[in-house]
Order: C-alpha cells, then structure tokens, then sequence
C-alpha cells in the first residue's frame, strides 16, 4: 500500500518534467519529424518549438477551474459586518491661565555628540 501510495506522489511530482523528458528520450523523432522550424536550420531550434508546446499544453492542463474561466472573476461572500464609523468632533478648550514654567525648568538633556566605544579587553 506504501509504495503504490509512492509511486502515484511520485508520478504526480515528475508529471510537469514528462515532456522534458519525452524530448530527451526521443530526441532524433522531434528534431527531424516534429520540429516546426525545419526550413530554417539557422535558428537551431532541434525540436525545442515542440517542447514548448507540450510544456505549455501541460501547464495548461494543470491550471485549476477558478483559472481557466475568462472574464470577471466570481467572488463568494461568506459574511458580512458592518464597519462602525466614528466621528471626532474638535471641541478646544482654551486656558487662560498663565503657563507654568517651573516643571520645565527641572529637565536637562546631555547630548552626548561622541561614539560609545567599549573597553578594550586585555587578556
């Protein structure tokens, strides 16, 4: 049960890799019969036209439904809640008082302008 279980993971990671492979193997067959660019031996195509076109085709195969449909996209919405708003209203106060400066007074700031180097260790 384990390996057929391997094996079916197995073919589904190396199915993008199964038209590579294919090239490789029958490599001869595509450059001489299936190679759309036989006329023009300058481009030394050898078959790869071919190759893209089985890669696109895989990776067209290999695309989900939802991708495959052209047009609008079609949206499920599972919930909905609605989004309370909120209004701030600008109510200022104006003091009119004097300021007080004392708690001010108490602050002061050491700007340091050098770098912090740490001691030298001597061993």
């Amino acid at each position: 049960m384990k390996r057929a279980v391997f094996i079916i993971v197995l073919l589904m990671l190396l199915k993008p890799v199964l038209p590579v492979l294919d090239y490789i193997i029958n490599y001869d067959y595509i450059a001489t019969a299936l190679c759309e660019n036989k006329a023009k031996p300058e481009m030394h195509c050898n078959g790869k036209c071919h190759l893209a076109k089985e890669l696109a085709k895989a990776s067209e195969n290999e695309k989900p439904l939802s991708e495959k449909k052209s047009g609008q996209a079609e949206t499920e919405v599972l919930f909905l809640e609605p989004i309370a708003s909120f209004h701030f209203s600008s109510q200022l106060i104006v003091s009119k008082t004097a300021n007080i400066t004392e708690y001010r007074n108490g602050y002061s700031h050491l700007d340091v302008a050098s770098v912090f180097h740490p001691p030298i260790f001597i061993s």
